[in-house]
């Protein structure tokens, strides 16, 4: 069951990391302002429905930028790290850059240790 209370918090989100007008259309948010300021807690199957598929739809964005932003600091490491290891004679270190994993791995590290 969807409450205003959770869809403020996704609200909020969304609008901090700017995806509300980026990702959702002008009913959209209408449909979402408009229940956090009318219901407490959803219980039409319909209304559920609607805000279900737009919630998901800001959280499926929040998860694409959020990837895209460790692929690219951990692409950028990546080659850092497979440059100076080849340097050290490490002849395997070249394919560290195109390393899917790898590349996650480092982003997401970097990442965590920024925050």
């Amino acid at each position: 069951m969807t409450t205003r209370e959770d869809l403020v918090k996704i609200k909020s989100r969304a609008l901090r990391t700017r995806v509300w007008f980026r990702a959702l259309s002008k009913v959209e948010r209408a449909i979402i302002d408009l229940t956090i300021k009318c219901v407490e807690n959803v219980r039409s199957p319909t209304l559920g429905s609607a805000l279900s598929n737009i919630v998901y739809k800001i959280v499926k964005t929040l998860e694409n930028r959020f990837l895209s932003k460790v692929e690219k600091v951990g692409r950028q490491l990546a080659r850092d790290l497979a440059s100076i290891a080849q340097k050290w004679g490490n002849e395997t270190a070249s394919n560290w850059k195109r390393d899917k994993n790898f590349i996650v791995y480092l982003g997401v590290n970097s990442i965590n240790l920024a925050s």
